[in-house]
């Protein structure tokens, strides 16, 4: 029989109490420095699946801070409450629903069927379903009014229906060109503000593009904006609408039996948007941009890095470590944020995806019922693909009076297969060894007699790395983080899974909108709205 789940405050367990004693006990420089570094290197490293592997060899932590890391984790039953989520139970508690995005790419645990539907063939129904769509459009069997082939798709979304498939696309073109996937160009339009839309449309081919309208109620306000603004000038260029647009939506939806849509591909209120980058909200994209398969190789990357995820040895579980010592470095370092570094500019906008990822999961200040926590909760999260970010705000990571934790991602090889020899090395042997020298530098800094030249060191930072981006190696590194910030709010003890804090503004602005504001949104509004 399963043991009872206990949802306790992080400061209520005795684990966390003890981990608070520890506070400045270990020398991450005089860790990395002496005779044992070497062997540090190697032993503080966990394979993630994918092709990666995560080491925290650079992190503040020693044999008996990892000693309190697995009484915590105990404890606290983050495994038991990660057993509770993918068989189905009601984790999400602010909007009493489960949580599946699991199961977009496997089978962790029991059969999760709700009103007679096995929610795993649901997802696999609708991945099917998009790729036999993909196929009709690649082969030229499905072709716009004229006859033609279409050539571009165009992503018509908010947040995480921005965020994580934009990242994830971007992580994807080179080398699905370099490796002859790259099926159609992708294109995405979120912001409400015309210019992100006129820009888009002025630089494709109407009469080639399908876009795809991702909106799981059917009434988001900035996307609907969107798609009008996409419709209007379709039609102004003599196109129907209906020739070029698919839509992402649940069952229930108005979108999901309108004649106005070419196809229509279904998620459900069981997987929030900043995790949906593996159901269709990130499956008709990607699928249309590089070939089904390339989407199946992704999803298969995030189930191994799951399944590393199950282990009940925090040492073999990446994402149980990566979380446990973010917590350590916030409740007990107290380190207000974290840097998120890929040193690879496929990369370019994985740190914006997990902004959202990690933000909008634990930026909370009230637990699973609703009561007020005397503790902080998750970071601010950002980053900037390096060598890029050294020449930018580097200079308060290495002397800034607040000690910033960091996560460096890097790969042996780019994604192109070309590259030019300056100076007796390439250009990615010169980017690996700039994360090399960024690692060392920060944990052990450098004396100096002039101030302005002294570096403090003790800044903690995880590398994760492997051989090259890759779909499968994508998938593991974005499960990687989704489990990491999942572990993080089971210690928070928060729900990680709504997101009232977006909510506020759109109501407001809403108001704004009808005229019936009054007070201090009137004057502001009489500043902008004429």
């Amino acid at each position: 029989m399963a043991a009872k789940i206990s949802w306790n405050n992080l400061n209520k367990l005795d684990s966390f109490k003890k981990l608070k004693t520890l506070k400045g006990a270990v020398s991450v420089a005089k860790a990395l420095s002496d005779a044992a570094g070497e062997k540090r290197v190697a032993e503080f490293s966990i394979p993630m699946g994918g092709g990666l592997t995560y080491n925290y060899a650079a992190k503040q932590v020693n044999k008996q801070v990892l000693s309190l890391f697995k009484q915590l984790s105990k404890e606290a039953q983050l495994l038991e409450k990660f057993e509770a989520l993918y068989n189905g139970e009601v984790v999400n508690t602010g909007e009493q629903r489960m949580v599946l995005h699991h199961l977009t790419r496997g089978q962790l645990g029991s059969d999760v069927v709700v009103d007679g539907v096995n929610k795993r063939e649901f997802y696999l129904k609708q991945q099917k379903a998009i790729a036999e769509f993909a196929h009709e459009v690649h082969e030229g069997k499905l072709v716009n009014e004229n006859g033609e082939a279409y050539t571009t798709v165009c992503q018509i979304g908010i947040g995480g229906s921005d965020l994580g498939p934009r990242a994830m696309y971007l992580a994807l073109e080179n080398w699905a060109k370099a490796n002859n996937t790259f099926k159609m160009d992708a294109h995405f339009i979120s912001n409400v503000d015309p210019d992100d839309a006129a820009a888009v449309l002025a630089s494709i081919d109407l009469a080639k593009t399908i876009f795809v309208l991702v909106s799981k109620s059917g009434t988001t306000l900035e996307t609907l904006t969107n798609q009008t603004f996409v419709n209007n000038v379709l039609k102004k260029a003599g196109l129907n609408p209906a020739k070029h647009m698919v839509a992402v939506t649940s069952e229930t939806s108005p979108l999901a039996s309108s004649p106005d849509y070419l196809a229509a591909f279904f998620m459900d209120d069981f997987i929030g948007g900043r995790y949906s980058s593996t159901s269709a909200v990130g499956g008709a994209i990607l699928s249309l941009a590089f070939g089904p398969s390339v989407f199946e190789r992704f999803l298969k990357g995030a189930a191994e890095a799951d399944k590393t995820a199950l282990e009940a040895d925090i040492t073999k579980n990446p994402a149980l470590m990566d979380a446990i010592i973010g917590v350590y470095e916030r409740n007990v370092q107290g380190y207000p944020s974290t840097a998120i570094l890929p040193y690879s500019q496929a990369l370019s906008r994985f740190p914006a995806h997990l902004q959202q990822l990690d933000m909008e999961s634990n930026g909370k200040s009230v637990n699973r019922f609703g009561k007020k926590i005397t503790y902080v909760t998750g970071p601010v999260i950002f980053g900037e693909p390096g060598t890029n970010g050294q020449h930018s705000f580097y200079q308060l990571l290495h002397q800034g009076t607040s000690i910033v934790p960091l996560q460096f991602i890097a790969f042996q090889k780019n994604q192109c297969g070309k590259d030019v020899t300056i100076q007796g090395s390439t250009s990615q042997t010169k980017l690996a060894a700039n994360v090399v020298a960024q690692i060392v530098a920060f944990a052990c800094g450098k004396d100096d007699k002039n101030p302005n030249k002294y570096f403090a060191g003790e800044r903690p930072s995880s590398l994760i790395y492997g051989k090259q981006v890759t779909p499968e190696s994508l998938g593991a590194l974005l499960s990687h983080f989704e489990n990491k910030v999942m572990f993080q709010g089971f210690l928070w003890n928060v729900n990680s899974f709504d997101q009232e804090g977006v909510q506020l503004g759109k109501v407001l602005a809403k108001t704004v909108l009808s005229g019936t504001m009054d007070g201090a949104l009137k004057a502001y509004a009489g500043l902008l709205i004429k």
